[in-house]
C-alpha cells in the first residue's frame, strides 16, 4: 500500500525531531553526533522542500478575470519524487 505525502513530511519531522533531542543531550560521540547532524540536514531540506511545494499549491488558486477562483494543476510533485525516493532510504 502506498503512503500518502503527508505520511512521508510526518514521519521526516518526527525523525528530525528526535535526532534534535539525540544531539541536544550532548552524550554523543563526536563522529556520530556529525552522523546525526548531516542526516538532520539532509531530513530539514526535504521537509522544506514538501513545504514548499504545500504553499505553491495554495497559490495556484488563482481569482479569474470575472472575480472567481480557478485552480490550476500544479506539477511539482514529478520533479520533487527524486527527494522522495532518497528520504525512502534514510526512514
Amino acid at each position: 500500500m502506498a503512503r500518502k505525502k503527508s505520511d512521508l513530511f510526518e514521519e521526516a519531522l518526527k525523525k528530525l525531531q528526535d535526532l534534535v533531542e539525540k544531539l541536544e543531550k550532548g552524550d554523543l560521540p563526536l563522529e556520530e553526533a556529525m552522523e546525526c547532524f548531516s542526516e538532520g540536514i539532509r531530513i530539514s531540506q526535504f521537509c522544506h522542500s514538501k513545504l514548499e511545494e504545500a504553499e505553491q499549491k495554495v497559490e495556484m488558486l488563482l481569482k479569474d478575470q470575472q472575480g472567481g477562483w480557478a485552480s490550476a494543476p500544479f506539477e511539482a510533485a514529478q520533479a520533487n519524487s527524486a527527494d522522495h525516493d532518497d528520504l525512502q532510504d534514510g526512514i
